[in-house]
């Protein structure tokens, strides 16, 4: 962190949905990854609050408010049923599973960010569909599902 600090870099821990508690990282809560970066100064530890990896957790919404100033992330993606046999690539299409893409805008919106909506889709079938029709689909879902509560 220090050295993060010194260059000007922000640090963003990234909470992960359980299901990669195994091989990809441990923190699963955004009030796990807001218990280590409230240790750190917050212009130099912040959060990302992923929409993919949060949407299941008890209370987030109050999670986001408390992350406030901290967060340095706002990415969006699904969650969609049935996962994919790999699991890394079951990132779906905004509005294509079960998140609630406008109560977490909006509650990241209250909570003072103000940075890009980042769109990070993991998905086979996503990326193998031609990409005018995906660019006009997140577009129009943009406007549908996120741009409202911004």
């Amino acid at each position: 962190m220090p050295e993060a600090l010194a260059r000007g870099v922000r640090l963003g821990i990234e909470p992960m949905h359980p299901i990669y508690a195994a091989d990809r990282g441990v923190v699963s809560t955004l009030a796990q990854a807001l218990d280590l970066a409230e240790q750190h100064p917050v212009e130099a530890v912040g959060v990302v609050v992923d929409t993919f990896h949060l949407w299941w957790e008890p209370d987030v919404l109050a999670q986001v408010a408390r992350a406030g100033a901290r967060i340095a992330s706002y990415q969006v993606a699904d969650w969609i049923t049935p996962l994919p046999p790999d699991a890394l690539l079951s990132r779906g299409m905004p509005g294509d599973g079960h998140v609630d893409l406008g109560a977490f805008t909006a509650a990241v919106a209250a909570a003072g960010y103000t940075g890009d909506v980042e769109v990070e889709i993991f998905n086979a079938d996503v990326w193998a569909a031609p990409g005018a029709e995906v660019v006009a689909t997140l577009a129009r879902r943009h406007v549908e599902l996120v741009a409202p509560h911004l």
